[in-house]
């Protein structure tokens, strides 16, 4: 069959649609439009800064600071005006001798040296052990200020003799001054002006490590970041994150808002138009399946907006969103060929408008790629954590590989974090699957593997009702199975179908051989051909009402009524003409189904038709099963079962083939074992 197209409007409404929800959700913000790597060139014009931004410290530079803030105190000290004005006094009250004339350059040095601040010798301690005083830095407090200043820039009392020392002896060289001070006790007037403040020091240590600053100094408007051409070393890019950051934060758009909103209406429209191509050319039936395209649109626009929303909101939890969930999602109700590019469409908004967009894109394509393979093996009960452990897996690994091509860069532990709880919201979010089908009317693999399981309730009564016709529906399952997989189809939907195509025969189980006890055709002995014909084909009508009573989906059903087409009960048409009947008055054995459309319908009916007959073969040779198969589909394409049928000649072939060669491993000779001779 060639399956009318629909209007071209009830293609594009839908996707009008979707093209407005894009829009709306759209970031409002213009994006840092560079990329670039630690170690590469910058590639672009010198990029000159258009604001006053802050440079955004490193996670390295921040963990460190936190472990600087727990592994070391740092001292505080308070200035003391009173000391300094006490030594000067002192000094003034020295004798001197014939060398008092040292007194001014005495006082000029200890100015100096207490203008930097002296502090003790002694090392002093704090009453707690949670941590060692710095070595390295000091807090000093003067005039209601505090500074933090190197060790270095502050005098020891020991220090500060000797610099006293050194400065008077540069005027006075000739002269023995060391002895002279120390005889005088001008020594003695070097005296921490710097004084330990306990309380403050064990503060000022409470609150730096529960505080560290996100900053490290800040960029001037036009202040050159880096020039064409140049090496984006580790410091260059930490001014270039920085000033990304600040860049999508706050200085946004100041360009005419018409022409942004213009920018994200063609990027929609491409991102739409992309979608439409992708379904076009992998499987363009879905066009004409409303409730399928309006699944798929729905999915595809999920993904999208909840891509827009977590890069509007919070960006940082970009690594917690559960994108591979959107495979699932249509894994369930399309096939591999329609899941991979639609997929692949739905993370371009990542791509576009995330900060490292291409990073995502290739971390949630790979763990997508890969959980399409995985699924089938594990979709059942617990072992969807097994499934998202494989897809925590790849992200990770893919995660690392952009870590490492960093120049180095370190893991981001949170991230790390928030991929696994994002791998484990797949299992959470997967059930959602079950809440769509009924919303839009449509059937999983999952249930349609639930609908093949022979131990369901229905199932078990056709057994019970009538064992041969569900013998038979199990070879044909395999039958169909067989062949399925050889031409890519539907295989969970044939298995299905396969289990419930002859469903109606349970309503009246011995009119038809298989459930005979004797195997005989007793139950139409003495009958009229007609009636045994009305009897034969109501298992189609009974079947049909069997399964929309039994909820059996839709698609399940139609195979129910196209497995025998609108064929005749050839036996009994041909024993009524052979008595004389009316060639005219033959219209109560036909069935009165339709004729198979899709190619899955088309295999049914062949299989059902082999499976059936070949009870009747005698002759086990692969010609004989040659002559048997192409006689049925010939037989079945004469009547014209196969006019509407959307199946190309190559698939036509391989079904015939690969039921040949099904028979022969069906049907193959077995070795006759000898008697044993008794002696």
């Amino acid at each position: 069959m060639r399956i009318s197209m629909p209007k071209i409007p009830r293609r594009i409404l839908p996707l009008a649609v979707v093209f407005a929800v894009l829009v709306l959700f759209m970031p409002r913000t213009a994006k840092f439009n560079y990329d670039y790597r630690k170690g590469s060139p910058w590639p672009y014009e010198t990029l000159v800064s258009q604001f006053d931004f802050p440079i955004l410290k490193t996670e390295e530079q921040m963990a460190a600071e936190r472990e600087a803030a727990d592994m070391g105190t740092i001292p505080y000290y308070r200035y003391s005006e009173e000391v300094v004005n006490n030594t000067l006094k002192s000094l003034q009250g020295l004798d001197l001798g014939k060398y008092g004339r040292l007194r001014p350059e005495i006082a000029s040095e200890l100015t100096d040296i207490y203008s930097k601040g002296v502090i003790s010798d002694a090392k002093v301690k704090l009453d707690r052990d949670y941590a060692e005083l710095s070595e390295e830095v000091i807090y000093v407090q003067r005039n209601k200020r505090a500074s933090k200043l190197p060790r270095t820039e502050v005098y020891k009392v020991s220090d500060a003799k000797n610099r006293l020392l050194a400065g008077v002896s540069r005027e006075y060289p000739d002269m023995n001054l060391d002895s002279l001070f120390k005889r005088s006790g001008v020594y003695d007037l070097v005296v921490p002006n710097l004084l330990f403040d306990r309380t403050m020091t064990e503060l000022s240590h409470a609150e730096s490590a529960d505080y560290i600053s996100p900053t490290s100094g800040y960029v001037s408007a036009e202040q050159k970041i880096v020039s064409k051409g140049e090496i984006v070393t580790p410091e260059i890019a930490q001014i270039l994150d920085s000033y990304k950051a600040e860049y999508n934060k706050v200085f946004g758009y100041d360009g005419p808002r018409i022409l942004l909103v213009l920018g994200n209406m063609l990027i929609a429209l491409a991102l739409v138009v992309i979608l439409y191509f992708c379904i076009f050319f992998t499987n363009r039936e879905i066009f004409s399946e409303p409730n399928r395209y309006y699944y798929l649109l729905t999915v595809f626009t999920l993904a999208a907006v909840a891509a827009f929303l977590v890069e509007r909101i919070a960006p940082s939890l970009v690594y917690l969103m559960p994108f591979t969930i959107v495979v699932l999602y249509l894994l369930a109700f399309f096939k591999k060929r329609v899941v991979l590019p639609v997929y692949m469409v739905s993370l371009l908004p990542l791509l576009l408008f995330s900060g490292n967009g291409v990073e995502l894109f290739f971390t949630f394509l790979c763990a997508g790629i890969v959980s399409m393979n995985t699924f089938k093996y594990y979709s059942r009960g617990w072992l969807q954590f097994v499934n998202a452990l494989v897809i925590f897996g790849v992200e990770l690994a893919v995660f690392i590989g952009f870590r490492l091509i960093d120049a180095g860069h370190s893991l981001v532990w949170v991230n790390v974090l928030f991929l696994f709880i994002g791998a484990l919201l797949t299992v959470a979010l997967y059930p959602f699957t079950s809440l769509f089908e009924r919303i839009f009317n449509l059937v999983s693999t999952t249930k349609l593997m639930e609908l093949a399981d022979p131990n369901n309730k229905l199932l078990q009564e056709l057994q019970m009702k009538a064992p041969g016709t569900f013998q038979h529906s199990l070879q044909v399952m395999n039958m169909v199975d067989a062949v399925g997989r050889k031409i890519h189809a539907n295989v969970p939907l044939l298995r299905a179908a396969a289990m419930y195509h002859d469903l109606g025969k349970m309503n009246n189980p011995l009119c038809f051989i298989e459930n005979s006890p004797d195997h005989a055709n007793s139950y139409h002995e003495g009958k009229d051909p007609r009636q045994s014909a009305r009897d034969i084909i109501a298992h189609v009508d009974d079947g049909l009402e069997i399964a929309k009573a039994r909820g059996i989906p839709e698609e399940v059903r139609n195979f129910i009524q196209t497995h025998h087409g609108t064929s005749n009960t050839t036996f009994f048409l041909n024993q009524y003409l052979n008595a004389g009947g009316d060639p005219g008055e033959v219209s109560d054995f036909y069935y009165h189904g339709r004729k198979p459309r899709t190619k899955e319908e088309v295999i049914l009916m062949i299989c059902d038709s082999v499976e059936a007959a070949s009870r009747t073969l005698q002759d086990y040779t692969p010609e004989s099963f040659d002559r048997f198969v192409e006689g049925i589909v010939a037989g079945k394409d004469k009547a014209g079962q196969f006019a509407e049928a959307e199946i190309s000649i190559s698939e036509f072939n391989t079904v015939k083939r690969v039921l040949k060669e099904y028979l022969q491993q069906l049907y193959h000779e077995r070795i006759v074992y000898p008697d044993r001779e008794v002696r």
